[in-house]
Protein backbone atom coordinates (compact mmCIF):
# COMPACT_ATOMS: atom_id res chain seq x y z
CA UNK A 1 0.00 0.00 0.00
CA UNK A 2 2.73 2.33 0.63
CA UNK A 3 4.35 1.80 -2.63
CA UNK A 4 1.04 2.70 -4.49
CA UNK A 5 0.90 5.51 -2.43
CA UNK A 6 4.45 6.84 -3.06
CA UNK A 7 3.47 5.76 -7.07
CA UNK A 8 0.33 8.15 -6.94
CA UNK A 9 2.22 10.79 -5.64
CA UNK A 10 5.00 10.70 -7.95
CA UNK A 11 2.66 10.62 -10.77
CA UNK A 12 1.19 13.65 -9.45
CA UNK A 13 4.24 15.82 -8.99
CA UNK A 14 5.06 14.24 -12.74
CA UNK A 15 1.70 15.96 -13.87
CA UNK A 16 2.15 18.44 -11.65
CA UNK A 17 5.65 19.52 -13.57
CA UNK A 18 4.13 19.00 -17.24
CA UNK A 19 0.90 21.07 -16.80
CA UNK A 20 3.60 24.58 -15.09
CA UNK A 21 6.13 23.26 -18.32
CA UNK A 22 3.05 23.13 -21.11
CA UNK A 23 1.93 26.84 -19.24
CA UNK A 24 1.75 29.88 -21.57
CA UNK A 25 2.15 32.17 -18.94
CA UNK A 26 5.64 30.65 -18.31
CA UNK A 27 6.57 29.81 -21.45
CA UNK A 28 6.14 33.29 -22.91
CA UNK A 29 7.58 35.19 -19.79
CA UNK A 30 10.76 32.27 -19.75
CA UNK A 31 11.24 33.36 -23.47
CA UNK A 32 11.38 37.13 -22.61
CA UNK A 33 13.76 36.26 -19.99
CA UNK A 34 16.11 34.34 -22.44
CA UNK A 35 15.55 37.57 -25.29
CA UNK A 36 17.40 39.65 -22.44
CA UNK A 37 20.47 37.50 -22.61
CA UNK A 38 20.79 37.70 -26.54
CA UNK A 39 20.43 41.32 -26.65
CA UNK A 40 23.80 41.16 -24.41
CA UNK A 41 25.38 39.23 -26.86
CA UNK A 42 23.75 41.36 -29.91
CA UNK A 43 25.37 44.51 -27.70
CA UNK A 44 29.07 42.91 -27.69
CA UNK A 45 28.84 41.96 -30.85
CA UNK A 46 27.39 44.65 -33.04
CA UNK A 47 29.43 43.98 -36.29
CA UNK A 48 28.20 40.93 -36.56
CA UNK A 49 24.52 39.78 -37.90
CA UNK A 50 22.32 38.39 -36.03
CA UNK A 51 20.24 35.33 -37.41
CA UNK A 52 17.58 33.06 -35.50
CA UNK A 53 18.08 29.17 -35.80
CA UNK A 54 14.85 27.49 -37.71
CA UNK A 55 12.22 27.25 -36.10
CA UNK A 56 12.79 27.99 -32.38
CA UNK A 57 15.17 30.54 -32.29
CA UNK A 58 12.43 32.85 -34.03
CA UNK A 59 11.34 33.80 -30.20
CA UNK A 60 14.38 34.85 -29.28
CA UNK A 61 15.30 36.96 -32.01
CA UNK A 62 13.76 40.47 -32.68
CA UNK A 63 12.73 40.29 -36.38
CA UNK A 64 13.55 43.83 -36.83
CA UNK A 65 17.26 43.31 -35.97
CA UNK A 66 17.84 39.59 -37.52
CA UNK A 67 19.34 39.19 -41.06
CA UNK A 68 16.19 37.95 -44.09
CA UNK A 69 18.65 35.11 -44.48
CA UNK A 70 17.19 32.05 -43.42
CA UNK A 71 19.09 29.80 -41.67
CA UNK A 72 18.42 25.91 -40.89
CA UNK A 73 20.85 23.99 -38.89
CA UNK A 74 18.95 20.90 -37.90
CA UNK A 75 19.48 19.19 -34.12
CA UNK A 76 18.87 15.47 -35.96
CA UNK A 77 21.94 16.29 -38.33
CA UNK A 78 23.90 16.38 -34.73
CA UNK A 79 22.56 13.99 -33.11
CA UNK A 80 24.39 10.97 -31.83
CA UNK A 81 24.93 8.57 -34.56
CA UNK A 82 23.17 10.15 -37.26
CA UNK A 83 25.98 12.75 -37.45
CA UNK A 84 25.33 14.50 -41.11
CA UNK A 85 26.33 17.23 -43.70
CA UNK A 86 22.77 17.24 -45.33
CA UNK A 87 22.76 18.44 -48.85
CA UNK A 88 19.20 19.36 -48.47
CA UNK A 89 20.44 22.02 -45.78
CA UNK A 90 23.46 23.08 -47.18
CA UNK A 91 22.82 26.35 -46.11
CA UNK A 92 25.33 28.22 -48.01
CA UNK A 93 23.85 30.80 -49.22
CA UNK A 94 24.80 32.24 -46.07
CA UNK A 95 28.47 32.30 -46.95
CA UNK A 96 28.21 35.48 -49.09
CA UNK A 97 26.34 37.19 -46.28
CA UNK A 98 29.20 36.24 -43.68
CA UNK A 99 32.44 36.63 -45.95
CA UNK A 100 30.43 40.26 -46.48
CA UNK A 101 30.03 40.87 -42.33
CA UNK A 102 32.80 39.28 -41.10
CA UNK A 103 30.82 36.23 -39.81
CA UNK A 104 27.59 35.92 -37.95
CA UNK A 105 25.25 34.98 -34.51
CA UNK A 106 23.14 32.33 -34.74
CA UNK A 107 20.75 31.92 -31.94
CA UNK A 108 19.11 28.63 -30.78
CA UNK A 109 17.93 26.74 -27.65
CA UNK A 110 17.81 23.53 -26.18
CA UNK A 111 15.02 22.33 -23.39
CA UNK A 112 15.93 20.35 -20.06
CA UNK A 113 19.71 17.96 -19.69
CA UNK A 114 21.79 20.14 -22.25
CA UNK A 115 23.64 23.26 -21.91
CA UNK A 116 23.47 23.47 -26.02
CA UNK A 117 21.67 22.04 -28.63
CA UNK A 118 22.80 19.94 -30.84
CA UNK A 119 22.05 21.67 -33.88
CA UNK A 120 24.58 24.25 -32.16
CA UNK A 121 26.97 21.94 -30.70
CA UNK A 122 28.04 19.17 -34.08
CA UNK A 123 25.38 20.11 -36.21
CA UNK A 124 27.26 23.76 -37.07
CA UNK A 125 30.92 22.41 -36.43
CA UNK A 126 30.28 19.50 -38.91
CA UNK A 127 29.51 22.42 -41.62
CA UNK A 128 31.89 24.69 -40.85
CA UNK A 129 34.64 21.72 -41.15
CA UNK A 130 32.87 20.69 -44.49
CA UNK A 131 32.80 24.10 -45.91
CA UNK A 132 36.34 24.57 -44.81
CA UNK A 133 37.63 21.26 -46.57
CA UNK A 134 35.42 21.99 -49.60
CA UNK A 135 36.71 25.43 -50.44
CA UNK A 136 40.57 24.19 -49.68
CA UNK A 137 39.50 21.66 -51.97
CA UNK A 138 37.78 23.12 -54.56
CA UNK A 139 40.18 26.21 -54.59
CA UNK A 140 43.26 25.41 -53.67
CA UNK A 141 45.65 28.16 -53.47
CA UNK A 142 49.22 29.42 -51.32
CA UNK A 143 47.02 30.76 -48.82
CA UNK A 144 45.16 27.67 -48.03
CA UNK A 145 48.73 25.63 -47.54
CA UNK A 146 47.85 26.36 -43.49
CA UNK A 147 44.14 26.30 -43.87
CA UNK A 148 42.57 25.46 -40.48
CA UNK A 149 40.80 21.89 -41.56
CA UNK A 150 40.01 21.17 -37.57
CA UNK A 151 36.51 19.84 -36.22
CA UNK A 152 35.59 22.43 -33.22
CA UNK A 153 33.58 21.03 -30.81
CA UNK A 154 32.58 22.65 -27.36
CA UNK A 155 34.24 20.79 -24.75
CA UNK A 156 32.34 19.18 -22.01
CA UNK A 157 29.44 18.76 -24.68
CA UNK A 158 30.88 16.73 -26.85
CA UNK A 159 33.19 13.51 -25.98
CA UNK A 160 36.56 12.93 -27.45
CA UNK A 161 35.35 9.42 -29.20
CA UNK A 162 32.27 10.99 -30.72
CA UNK A 163 34.25 13.95 -31.82
CA UNK A 164 36.74 10.96 -33.33
CA UNK A 165 34.26 9.32 -35.22
CA UNK A 166 32.53 12.45 -36.37
CA UNK A 167 35.71 13.41 -37.82
CA UNK A 168 36.39 10.41 -39.75
CA UNK A 169 33.29 10.96 -41.96
CA UNK A 170 33.75 14.56 -42.76
CA UNK A 171 36.06 13.56 -46.13
CA UNK A 172 32.81 11.16 -47.58
CA UNK A 173 30.82 14.45 -46.69
CA UNK A 174 33.13 16.76 -48.41
CA UNK A 175 32.74 14.46 -51.45
CA UNK A 176 29.47 14.56 -51.73
CA UNK A 177 29.25 18.38 -51.09
CA UNK A 178 31.50 18.70 -53.83
CA UNK A 179 30.31 16.47 -56.04
CA UNK A 180 26.98 18.15 -56.06
CA UNK A 181 25.38 20.70 -58.11
CA UNK A 182 25.72 23.54 -55.93
CA UNK A 183 27.88 26.21 -56.65
CA UNK A 184 30.49 26.71 -54.05
CA UNK A 185 32.03 29.83 -53.17
CA UNK A 186 35.84 30.68 -52.32
CA UNK A 187 36.40 31.99 -48.45
CA UNK A 188 38.80 34.28 -47.76
CA UNK A 189 39.17 33.17 -44.13
CA UNK A 190 37.89 29.32 -42.82
CA UNK A 191 34.75 29.40 -40.57
CA UNK A 192 35.10 28.99 -37.00
CA UNK A 193 32.23 28.10 -34.44
CA UNK A 194 32.25 29.45 -30.86
CA UNK A 195 29.76 29.10 -28.35
CA UNK A 196 27.94 31.03 -25.36
CA UNK A 197 25.58 29.99 -23.08
CA UNK A 198 24.10 31.84 -20.20
CA UNK A 199 27.10 30.46 -18.07
CA UNK A 200 29.65 31.98 -20.12
CA UNK A 201 31.44 34.06 -18.07
CA UNK A 202 34.00 35.82 -20.52
CA UNK A 203 32.74 35.98 -24.31
CA UNK A 204 35.22 35.48 -26.59
CA UNK A 205 36.78 37.87 -27.83
CA UNK A 206 36.23 39.35 -31.34
CA UNK A 207 36.90 42.02 -32.73
CA UNK A 208 36.48 42.98 -36.62
CA UNK A 209 39.62 44.13 -38.97
CA UNK A 210 42.06 42.36 -41.49
CA UNK A 211 43.97 40.59 -38.60
CA UNK A 212 41.07 38.42 -37.90
CA UNK A 213 42.33 35.03 -38.92
CA UNK A 214 38.71 33.37 -39.14
CA UNK A 215 35.31 34.30 -39.65
CA UNK A 216 33.55 33.62 -36.25
CA UNK A 217 30.52 31.81 -36.39
CA UNK A 218 29.10 32.66 -32.72
CA UNK A 219 26.61 29.73 -31.79
CA UNK A 220 23.92 31.63 -28.73
CA UNK A 221 22.14 28.61 -27.09
CA UNK A 222 19.34 31.12 -25.48
CA UNK A 223 18.33 29.27 -22.38
CA UNK A 224 19.74 29.18 -19.11
CA UNK A 225 20.42 25.21 -18.10
CA UNK A 226 18.28 24.33 -15.24
CA UNK A 227 18.70 20.15 -14.33
CA UNK A 228 14.98 20.04 -13.87
CA UNK A 229 13.92 22.26 -16.84
CA UNK A 230 12.01 24.67 -14.86
CA UNK A 231 12.81 26.97 -11.82
CA UNK A 232 10.19 29.16 -10.02
CA UNK A 233 10.99 33.41 -10.08
CA UNK A 234 10.32 35.53 -7.04
CA UNK A 235 7.77 37.55 -9.63
CA UNK A 236 5.53 34.56 -9.85
CA UNK A 237 6.56 32.64 -13.13
CA UNK A 238 8.69 29.30 -13.30
CA UNK A 239 11.27 29.21 -15.77
CA UNK A 240 10.75 27.04 -18.39
CA UNK A 241 14.52 25.77 -20.04
CA UNK A 242 13.94 26.31 -24.02
CA UNK A 243 10.63 27.57 -23.59
CA UNK A 244 10.29 28.01 -27.44
CA UNK A 245 10.84 24.58 -28.60
CA UNK A 246 7.62 22.69 -30.19
CA UNK A 247 5.40 25.88 -29.52
CA UNK A 248 2.89 23.47 -31.36
CA UNK A 249 1.98 22.01 -28.02
CA UNK A 250 1.59 25.09 -25.98
CA UNK A 251 1.20 27.77 -28.39
CA UNK A 252 -2.67 27.68 -28.54
CA UNK A 253 -1.78 29.04 -31.91
CA UNK A 254 0.54 31.90 -31.07
CA UNK A 255 3.65 31.87 -33.64
CA UNK A 256 7.05 33.68 -33.28
CA UNK A 257 6.16 36.58 -36.05
CA UNK A 258 2.53 37.15 -33.43
CA UNK A 259 4.77 37.44 -30.62
CA UNK A 260 7.21 39.77 -31.41
CA UNK A 261 4.42 41.89 -33.10
CA UNK A 262 2.50 42.05 -29.54
CA UNK A 263 5.15 41.05 -27.68
CA UNK A 264 4.01 43.86 -24.76
CA UNK A 265 0.50 43.16 -24.27
CA UNK A 266 1.22 39.38 -23.86
CA UNK A 267 4.07 40.19 -21.34
CA UNK A 268 1.25 42.21 -19.51
CA UNK A 269 -1.56 40.10 -19.38
CA UNK A 270 -2.06 37.91 -16.41
CA UNK A 271 -2.28 34.18 -16.47
CA UNK A 272 -6.02 34.05 -16.81
CA UNK A 273 -5.91 37.21 -18.99
CA UNK A 274 -3.64 35.22 -21.57
CA UNK A 275 -6.09 32.67 -23.52
CA UNK A 276 -8.63 35.35 -24.37
CA UNK A 277 -6.16 37.84 -25.24
CA UNK A 278 -4.28 35.11 -27.75
CA UNK A 279 -7.69 34.22 -29.12
CA UNK A 280 -8.66 38.28 -29.96
CA UNK A 281 -4.68 38.49 -31.61
CA UNK A 282 -5.16 34.84 -33.78
CA UNK A 283 -8.48 36.75 -35.59
CA UNK A 284 -6.31 39.41 -37.28
CA UNK A 285 -3.75 36.69 -37.96
CA UNK A 286 -5.21 34.60 -39.87
CA UNK A 287 -6.39 37.47 -42.06
CA UNK A 288 -2.97 38.28 -42.04
CA UNK A 289 -2.16 34.94 -44.05
CA UNK A 290 -4.27 36.75 -46.93
CA UNK A 291 -3.17 38.74 -49.57
CA UNK A 292 -4.08 42.67 -48.41
CA UNK A 293 -1.27 44.28 -50.56
CA UNK A 294 -1.90 45.45 -54.33
CA UNK A 295 1.99 44.57 -55.16
CA UNK A 296 3.45 41.14 -54.87
CA UNK A 297 4.95 40.75 -51.55
CA UNK A 298 7.80 38.74 -52.51
CA UNK A 299 7.76 38.28 -56.34
CA UNK A 300 8.24 34.36 -57.01
CA UNK A 301 11.75 32.38 -56.83
CA UNK A 302 13.10 31.40 -60.72
CA UNK A 303 14.65 28.38 -60.82
CA UNK A 304 17.99 29.54 -62.17
CA UNK A 305 18.99 26.11 -63.81
CA UNK A 306 16.22 25.89 -66.00
CA UNK A 307 16.19 29.90 -67.04
CA UNK A 308 13.15 30.54 -64.91
CA UNK A 309 10.50 28.61 -66.65
CA UNK A 310 10.00 26.79 -63.37
CA UNK A 311 8.76 29.19 -60.46
CA UNK A 312 7.90 28.98 -56.96
CA UNK A 313 5.94 31.37 -54.71
CA UNK A 314 3.72 31.40 -51.18
CA UNK A 315 -0.51 32.09 -51.82
CA UNK A 316 0.42 34.98 -49.22
CA UNK A 317 2.69 37.02 -51.90
CA UNK A 318 -0.02 36.70 -54.46
CA UNK A 319 -1.39 40.81 -54.38
CA UNK A 320 -5.33 41.13 -54.43
CA UNK A 321 -4.96 42.80 -57.78
CA UNK A 322 -4.20 39.51 -59.23
CA UNK A 323 -3.90 39.55 -62.46
CA UNK A 324 -2.01 36.17 -63.66
CA UNK A 325 1.29 38.54 -64.27
CA UNK A 326 4.53 38.68 -62.29
CA UNK A 327 6.41 42.16 -63.15
CA UNK A 328 9.93 41.72 -64.30
CA UNK A 329 9.07 38.53 -66.17
CA UNK A 330 9.27 38.52 -69.69
CA UNK A 331 7.76 35.44 -70.76
CA UNK A 332 4.24 34.97 -70.36
CA UNK A 333 3.68 32.79 -67.00
CA UNK A 334 0.62 30.35 -65.41
CA UNK A 335 -0.14 29.80 -62.08
CA UNK A 336 -0.24 26.44 -60.08
CA UNK A 337 -2.09 26.99 -56.87
CA UNK A 338 -1.58 24.36 -54.51
CA UNK A 339 -3.23 25.29 -51.28
CA UNK A 340 -5.16 23.95 -48.25
CA UNK A 341 -7.72 26.77 -48.13
CA UNK A 342 -11.52 27.27 -50.00
CA UNK A 343 -11.22 30.60 -50.23
CA UNK A 344 -10.22 32.68 -53.70
CA UNK A 345 -8.15 34.99 -53.47
CA UNK A 346 -8.23 38.19 -56.00
CA UNK A 347 -10.34 37.94 -58.92
CA UNK A 348 -7.08 36.80 -61.00
CA UNK A 349 -8.06 33.42 -59.72
CA UNK A 350 -10.34 32.79 -62.41
CA UNK A 351 -8.02 33.68 -65.41
CA UNK A 352 -7.70 31.15 -68.08
CA UNK A 353 -3.74 30.74 -67.28
CA UNK A 354 -4.72 29.72 -63.59
CA UNK A 355 -5.46 26.04 -62.35
CA UNK A 356 -6.13 25.91 -58.05
CA UNK A 357 -6.02 22.89 -56.46
CA UNK A 358 -6.99 21.86 -53.47
CA UNK A 359 -5.34 19.61 -50.79
CA UNK A 360 -6.89 17.41 -48.05
CA UNK A 361 -6.21 16.59 -44.41
CA UNK A 362 -4.04 14.21 -42.88
CA UNK A 363 -3.39 10.81 -44.16
CA UNK A 364 -5.63 12.00 -46.85
CA UNK A 365 -3.61 14.90 -47.81
CA UNK A 366 -1.02 12.50 -48.71
CA UNK A 367 -3.51 10.44 -51.39
CA UNK A 368 -4.75 13.42 -53.09
CA UNK A 369 -0.99 14.81 -53.16
CA UNK A 370 0.01 11.26 -55.02
CA UNK A 371 -2.86 10.45 -57.00
CA UNK A 372 -4.58 13.77 -57.96
CA UNK A 373 -2.14 16.66 -57.13
CA UNK A 374 0.72 15.38 -58.97
CA UNK A 375 -0.54 13.94 -61.75
CA UNK A 376 -3.06 16.85 -62.50
CA UNK A 377 -0.16 19.57 -61.86
CA UNK A 378 2.18 17.81 -64.57
CA UNK A 379 -0.32 17.63 -67.22
CA UNK A 380 -0.96 21.93 -66.78
CA UNK A 381 2.85 22.55 -66.32
CA UNK A 382 3.38 20.30 -69.88
CA UNK A 383 0.65 21.81 -71.95
CA UNK A 384 1.97 26.00 -70.52
CA UNK A 385 6.00 24.80 -71.25
CA UNK A 386 4.71 23.77 -74.74
CA UNK A 387 3.24 26.64 -75.56
CA UNK A 388 6.60 28.47 -74.23
CA UNK A 389 4.97 29.61 -71.15
CA UNK A 390 6.52 29.81 -67.50
CA UNK A 391 4.73 28.24 -64.96
CA UNK A 392 5.07 29.24 -61.23
CA UNK A 393 4.16 26.75 -58.34
CA UNK A 394 2.50 28.21 -55.35
CA UNK A 395 1.25 26.39 -51.74
CA UNK A 396 0.32 28.14 -48.90
CA UNK A 397 4.18 28.34 -47.52
CA UNK A 398 6.17 28.42 -50.37
CA UNK A 399 8.34 25.78 -49.01
CA UNK A 400 6.68 22.34 -49.15
CA UNK A 401 3.84 21.29 -51.36
CA UNK A 402 4.86 23.42 -54.56
CA UNK A 403 8.19 22.80 -54.18
CA UNK A 404 7.10 19.01 -54.36
CA UNK A 405 5.22 19.46 -57.56
CA UNK A 406 8.22 21.99 -58.91
CA UNK A 407 11.29 19.28 -58.39
CA UNK A 408 8.48 16.64 -60.21
CA UNK A 409 8.46 18.65 -63.48
CA UNK A 410 12.41 19.43 -63.65
CA UNK A 411 12.39 16.17 -62.94
CA UNK A 412 9.75 15.09 -66.10
CA UNK A 413 10.31 17.99 -68.35
CA UNK A 414 13.89 19.35 -67.95
CA UNK A 415 16.97 16.75 -68.66
CA UNK A 416 20.52 17.07 -66.14
CA UNK A 417 21.76 19.97 -67.90
CA UNK A 418 18.50 22.24 -67.51
CA UNK A 419 17.30 22.29 -70.89
CA UNK A 420 13.34 21.67 -71.95
CA UNK A 421 12.48 18.60 -72.90
CA UNK A 422 9.76 19.32 -75.93
CA UNK A 423 8.55 16.12 -77.24
CA UNK A 424 7.13 13.24 -75.34
CA UNK A 425 9.88 11.05 -76.85
CA UNK A 426 12.27 12.86 -74.75
CA UNK A 427 10.17 13.05 -71.36
CA UNK A 428 9.19 9.25 -72.04
CA UNK A 429 13.10 9.06 -71.54
CA UNK A 430 13.70 11.67 -68.34
CA UNK A 431 10.83 9.37 -66.41
CA UNK A 432 12.23 6.24 -67.03
CA UNK A 433 15.95 6.84 -66.38
CA UNK A 434 15.03 9.03 -63.34
CA UNK A 435 16.68 7.90 -60.01
CA UNK A 436 16.85 8.91 -56.29
CA UNK A 437 19.99 10.78 -57.18
CA UNK A 438 18.76 12.30 -60.52
CA UNK A 439 15.67 14.00 -58.50
CA UNK A 440 18.06 14.90 -56.13
CA UNK A 441 20.09 16.60 -58.00
CA UNK A 442 17.27 18.69 -58.80
CA UNK A 443 15.86 19.56 -55.63
CA UNK A 444 19.68 20.72 -55.25
CA UNK A 445 18.67 23.63 -58.08
CA UNK A 446 15.50 24.64 -56.34
CA UNK A 447 17.63 25.20 -52.61
CA UNK A 448 20.23 26.96 -54.58
CA UNK A 449 17.57 29.32 -55.76
CA UNK A 450 15.46 29.26 -52.55
CA UNK A 451 17.23 28.23 -49.26
CA UNK A 452 14.26 28.54 -47.78
CA UNK A 453 12.31 25.58 -49.91
CA UNK A 454 11.95 23.18 -47.03
CA UNK A 455 9.99 19.83 -48.28
CA UNK A 456 8.83 17.44 -45.96
CA UNK A 457 9.83 13.68 -46.12
CA UNK A 458 6.67 12.99 -46.87
CA UNK A 459 6.05 14.81 -49.58
CA UNK A 460 9.58 13.72 -50.86
CA UNK A 461 8.45 10.48 -50.60
CA UNK A 462 5.68 10.86 -52.92
CA UNK A 463 7.38 12.83 -55.20
CA UNK A 464 9.78 9.80 -55.60
CA UNK A 465 6.85 7.35 -55.56
CA UNK A 466 4.70 9.25 -58.71
CA UNK A 467 7.86 9.12 -60.60
CA UNK A 468 9.82 6.38 -59.88
CA UNK A 469 6.67 4.02 -59.28
CA UNK A 470 4.04 2.83 -62.27
CA UNK A 471 0.81 4.09 -61.48
CA UNK A 472 -0.86 0.26 -61.22
CA UNK A 473 1.49 -0.36 -58.48
CA UNK A 474 0.65 2.86 -56.77
CA UNK A 475 -2.76 2.65 -56.71
CA UNK A 476 -2.26 -1.34 -55.34
CA UNK A 477 0.05 -0.05 -52.95
CA UNK A 478 -1.80 3.51 -51.51
CA UNK A 479 0.86 5.74 -49.09
CA UNK A 480 2.51 4.15 -46.24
Amino acid sequence: MELIGLHEEQSLALNHLRKESLDIYNRLHSTAEDIEFVRTVRLTYQHLPILPNQRCGLWYVDPQMARQEPAYFKSTDGHFGNWSFNLRRPNLHLLSMIVSQGGMILVDSTRSGKRIPDALSKTVPIWCAVINRAVQRKYPDKHKADWDLELYCPSGTVSAQEKSQIEARLDGWVDSLVGSSYILSDLFRPLHPFWITPSTSVFPSLDPGPTQRFYPIVCVSASKQIQEGMERRTNGFVYVQGSGDDHELWGMGLTPKLFWTYQDELLRASRSELPELIKSLLGPCIMATQPLHREWGMKPTPIIQVGGRILICSTSAIPTDFSGTIPGIASRTSFLIVSASSALIGGGFEADNVLRLQMADGRKDQILYLQSILPRSMAFIESRLSRGESVCVCCDSGKDASVGVALAALQLFFDDKGASATTHEEQDTLRHTATKQSISTRLQWIISSRPEANPSRATLKRVNEYILTSPSFRRQRGVE
